[in-house]
């Protein structure tokens, strides 16, 4: 097969490619990147598919028919807190958008660039902020909340509680502060002003929650990060500090609209009235007694009470706080071993009592300590939306009462962990041993569960896990690691067994007080478009990208297509079985010398050629024949990613320092050309795994890429890929920023089109002809459009 045709075609298109960027004048924002109009994702599907059908057709000869562990005085395990922001954003505030009361004119930061190390949802252009804002405003107008009297104006108790009081009053003379849109909104009811108030600043410290239309919390902690890691509310801040300081702020936006609401009323029905309900926490700080104990003062029913205590100096202080609290029926203690993080104490102690009630509450004790000061964010919002907020329990309980199908609940993830978090992340080979234990079908890649281990659920959608007789030697020994463990395999796998057990789960999403059914939370920070990124990416010096699925995509998805192919013609001349055959053997080789190395460094393709013919008795030069023949099938169904190659090239083009970074077993030049295929047209250096003998997912070659721009004395470099363990949380773990975009079999499953191209299926030409090019082309570009 002859590579020249296309390569001519590829050096002419990529000539007249450098020759429009050098002409094109850039003018405002970032003129030289295609980012094409907002348009149905669904509908452009439909198109593609049927284009297809006479293509499938004549494949087949007929028409076809039609997815925390962290209670140890250690790291934080999975995501900790200090790496909740690895991914650059850009404010870009519209003139006249963002709003400084007294000090300065909103003209006067038109279009000024906020940046840092934030992760945050894409935020709404000026139409979508005022949109939001009137539907805001709207809900506000049609409430039935009563005018609440004003409450307290001044502070008795010293200064701060002055200046509170002044801040209370502020708040309500701007409008920032909107007591009935605030108590509406939320479904509170409170006796004063004042009361509405001070619960918004308790909240507001570690919750996304807003005090009217006017002021968006989220967007002033991610825009100031000091802020959010004081602990302190957001409007507060501005209030007494943040407007003589310059500081600004944005009316509140809707980042993300659940598409099925639960509603539930606020008031206890009888039949949430008589629900047996049990507390299952485990605490290995002590002062989470205390916690735990204050968060159930106002709980809407009696409940029991199993403690697991880490040490047994805790029980005496364990019995005073809840022996004969005013909510707490039956109490139970147990001193426990230090094994099995959360997970081990409640299943080996308590797994069996915990059958005999409707509903349980599972928490434990958390801690963030690498600060020097102790960060309570990811606990208190945890708490509030489990144990504490008394409407959202008692709505809570009344949706259980009112629907057996609903099976686990908890709040959607904590709003400022990566949006990567929702995801298998290094928990793959641990998960694939729970969905064998558990009879599970295929469970996503990026998946809802309660990141952080704590829960509701009914009995029945945790069988085979509760009602399984547990020891403590089930359990891994500490120390564990971050994450890639049974434990943190667990935690994300009982969302998937609640669901193949006949189960809904069900979410709170605070930012608009609601629940819902709708996991579309976790890839809601992907939805937008590349031009709301440019200004961030491009305040840095040096930007690298990953190579598949970032820069380039397959025309068929599968990566092992190529390799299937091959298979094929060597099946038609006798040399293996089956095509499958032949990829399995082919997979293997590689895994045999991945293993002979002990891991380490990586393979080349030559290599792996080599030892396919001494297990096929082929000679070596036949062997490299079909080596070379792969690599060829594969190039031809190289594509680009225009949205991000276009990027790539704007980048050279002003300048920035670019690397490509792949892991990989093709060598450097097989991949040049691929690149040069999909129209890279610009200086670039070049690391690939085969070549490095490092590895991006074991982070070898994160520390490679660290050390080498300290060596250069780059100190703003930025990372671009798709694959969420070897291009997010690697080099984020190492300190290093990075853009996480998503996969084109995540953009497909986030659309909610069917799960294909998975197992078996994911070697059957047939299923892939039919399925692979339309993920292929719904995953060209990485954003999710409006």
């Amino acid at each position: 097969m002859s590579l020249l045709p296309w390569l001519f075609q590829t050096q002419i298109a990529s000539e007249a490619r450098r020759k429009r960027l050098a002409a094109e004048e850039v003018v405002g924002m970032d003129e030289n990147i295609v980012v094409p109009e907002a348009r149905s994702e669904k509908a452009r599907v439909e198109k593609i598919r049927s284009e297809e059908a006479k293509s499938e057709k004549a494949f087949t000869g007929k028409g076809q028919e039609e997815k925390h562990l962290e209670d140890q005085p250690r790291e934080e395990s999975v995501v900790d807190d200090k790496k909740m922001v690895t991914v650059t954003e850009t404010y870009i505030v519209a003139d006249g958008d963002a709003i400084n009361d007294d000090v300065a004119p909103a003209s006067l930061i038109a279009g000024k660039e906020i940046i840092g190390k934030e992760q945050s949802p894409s935020f709404p252009d000026a139409a979508a902020l005022s949109d939001a804002a009137s539907v805001l405003e709207a809900s506000n107008d049609e409430s039935e909340a009563s005018e609440l009297p004003l409450g307290v104006t001044t502070g008795s108790g010293g200064a701060h509680a002055s200046l509170m009081g002044q801040a209370f009053m502020d708040a309500l003379g701007t409008g920032l502060f909107d007591p009935k849109w605030y108590q509406a909104t939320y479904g509170l009811r409170f006796s004063t002003q004042r009361e509405a108030f001070d619960d918004y600043i308790r909240k507001s410290r570690f919750a996304p929650v807003n005090p009217s239309p006017r002021f968006d919390s989220e967007t002033y902690h991610r825009m100031y990060i000091d802020v959010f890691h004081a602990q302190q509310s957001p409007l507060q801040h501005y209030l007494l500090h943040g407007r003589s300081e310059g500081r600004q702020h944005l009316p509140a936006s809707v980042r993300w609209y659940p598409r099925e609401i639960i509603e539930s009323g606020n008031t206890l029905t009888q039949a949430a009235s008589e629900l047996k309900v049990a507390l299952c926490l485990h605490v290995f700080y002590v002062d989470f007694l205390d916690r735990f104990a204050k968060a159930i003062e106002q709980f809407p029913v009696v409940v029991d009470v199993y403690l697991t205590l880490a040490d047994a100096s805790f029980e005496t202080h364990a019995q005073e706080v809840f022996g004969k609290h005013a909510r707490v029926g039956k109490l139970e203690t147990r001193v426990v071993p230090n094994r099995g993080r959360n997970f081990g104490p409640a299943l080996v102690e308590y797994g069996q009592a915990l059958q005999g009630y409707d509903l349980f509450c599972h928490l434990h004790s958390k801690k963030s300590l690498y600060s020097g000061k102790e960060q309570t964010q990811w606990a208190e919002y945890l708490i509030e939306y489990l144990l504490r907020d008394t409407s959202v329990i008692t709505r809570l309980l009344n949706a259980y009462a009112a629907d057996e199908s609903l099976g686990l609940y908890y709040p959607t993830t904590f709003w400022m962990m990566p949006s990567w978090v929702n995801h298998q992340t290094m928990n793959k080979g641990f998960m694939r041993e729970w969905q064998q234990k558990l009879g599970l079908k295929h469970v996503p890649e990026f998946l809802s569960y309660p990141a952080g281990g704590m829960f509701w659920s009914r009995p029945g959608a945790m069988k085979g896990v509760l009602d399984q007789t547990w020891s403590y030697e089930d359990f891994p020994e500490e120390p564990l690691p971050n994450d890639n463990s049974m434990l943190h395999a667990l935690e994300r796998i009982l969302g998937p067994l609640a669901e193949n057990l006949g189960y809904k789960q069900l979410f709170y999403y605070p930012p608009t007080g609601q629940f819902t059914t709708d996991n579309g939370y976790i890839t809601a920070s992907y939805h937008g478009r590349l031009e709301q990124h440019i200004a961030s990416i491009q305040a840095h010096a040096c930007i690298s990208f990953d190579v598949f699925d970032t820069l380039v995509r397959r025309e068929f998805t599968v990566p092992d297509y190529a390799k299937l192919k091959l298979g094929k013609m060597l099946a038609e001349q006798g040399f293996v079985s089956s095509a499958q055959a032949f990829v399995k053997l082919r997979n293997d080789a590689e895994s045999t010398l991945r293993q002979r190395a002990n891991y380490q460094g990586d393979v080349r393709i030559e290599a792996i050629y080599d030892e396919l013919a001494d297990q096929l008795n082929v000679d070596s030069e036949a062997a490299q024949e079909w080596m070379e023949l792969e690599y060829e099938l594969d190039l031809e169904m190289i594509q680009p990613k225009d949205e991000m190659v276009e990027l790539f090239n704007h980048l050279a083009a002003h300048g920035h320092i670019l690397w490509v970074i792949s892991d990989t077993y093709y060598n450097r030049e097989q991949v040049g050309l691929m690149l040069r295929k999909a129209g890279i047209a610009a200086a670039y250096r070049l690391m690939v795994s085969s070549e490095e003998q490092l590895r991006k997912d074991n982070g070898s070659m994160w520390r490679k890429v660290k050390q080498d721009l300290a060596n250069e004395g780059i100190d703003r470099h930025l990372h671009i890929g798709d694959n969420v363990v070897a291009d997010a949380q690697m080099p984020g773990d190492l300190g290093l920023t990075t853009f996480h975009i998503l996969h084109p079999m995540d953009k497909w499953a986030a659309l909610g089109f069917p799960a294909v191209l998975h197992g078996a299926d994911a070697l059957d030409e047939m299923e892939i002809l039919k399925w692979g090019r339309l993920i292929n082309e719904v995953g060209r570009n990485p954003f999710i459009g409006e």
